[in-house]
């Protein structure tokens, strides 16, 4: 049975355009999106109520944003973990991930129920098998999983059962369980979802309340909708080619949004694809769950 393709009906909600948006998260308290240019090393905030955008300019490549508290906020970057002030935007140092590989950096991250943070780390230039996925709890780094290409898709269900992460590079969903008071494995991986050699790659993912996986299909410009048991469901329509990540928002996280980028693009790629690089809302109601926060 063919998925069925859901035309676009929503809207840009930022045009604070990225070469490369990615790491998106929403915080409840603020009303607050968050989200990366990583290749600018941006970290770009939007005030959902008045639509105001802000830019801040960091002091290293960022990915992924972690809520600690009200005035803190844990970010992976190509030089390691770092918790940032929200007040005075300053940045400390937290803990080091791969000091010993410096032409790596971070790439696709969600905290687990349990408040550990998994993040995935990728060579600058998508070398094969430069990557790996960590898991930090309590200041302890975790090495989980090596030899990945391209970390994305790192995201858990609802129960924090189950882990879900994706190779771009290989476009395999893999499953694995996890202990939910902990968001360790407990087993090895198995394939959930075979996508090698279809177009567009698999990258950023969200798993929401019902326990559907919503995957980012770059180069296809398409957000997937996936059922636990890995059927595609439906494909949304994003009016951008590169959709990187999605993220739930809103009062209730009932609402998704997606990062898109240029990267790659020259001037008339990126003329017959305006939008790429902007903050997209697909238009659309889920039963979408808030992120937990990391667990210092």
């Amino acid at each position: 049975m063919t998925a069925e393709i859901i035309p676009f009906k929503g809207s840009v909600l930022s045009a604070a355009t990225s070469e490369l948006g990615e790491g998106p998260t929403f915080d409840p308290h603020t009303a607050k999106a968050w989200w990366f240019n990583i290749v600018g090393s941006e970290l770009h905030e939007l005030d959902t109520a008045s639509g105001e955008t802000r830019v801040h300019t960091l002091p290293f490549m960022g990915s992924v944003l972690a809520r600690i508290d009200t005035g803190r906020q844990l970010i992976a970057s190509n030089k390691g973990l770092f918790i940032r002030d929200t007040v005075s935007g300053e940045f400390s140092p937290y803990l080091e991930l791969e000091p010993e590989k410096p032409g790596n950096r971070s790439n696709d991250g969600r905290v687990h129920q349990s408040g550990a943070l998994w993040i995935g780390t990728m060579g600058r230039k998508a070398e094969d098998g430069a990557g790996a996925i960590y898991h930090v709890a309590r200041g302890t780094v975790t090495k989980l999983f090596g030899n990945i290409s391209i970390t994305n898709a790192i995201c858990f269900s609802p129960d924090g059962a189950t882990g879900y992460f994706v190779d771009t590079k290989i476009n395999r969903l893999m499953r694995v369980d996890l202990d939910a008071a902990t968001g360790l494995p407990t087993g090895e991986p198995s394939v959930l979802i075979d996508n090698n050699g279809k177009p567009g790659g698999m990258d950023g993912a969200v798993c929401d309340a019902e326990g559907k996986i919503w995957n980012a299909r770059w180069g296809a410009g398409v957000v997937d909708s996936y059922a636990p048991d890995g059927t595609l469901l439906a494909r949304y329509e994003v009016p951008v080619k590169q959709p990187s990540c999605p993220a739930f928002f809103g009062k209730d996280a009932e609402r998704l949004l997606v990062t898109s980028a240029w990267q790659g693009m020259d001037d008339e790629a990126r003329k017959a694809d305006p939008k790429a690089g902007n903050l997209i809302d697909l238009g659309i109601n889920v039963k979408g769950r808030f992120e937990p926060d990391y667990l210092l």
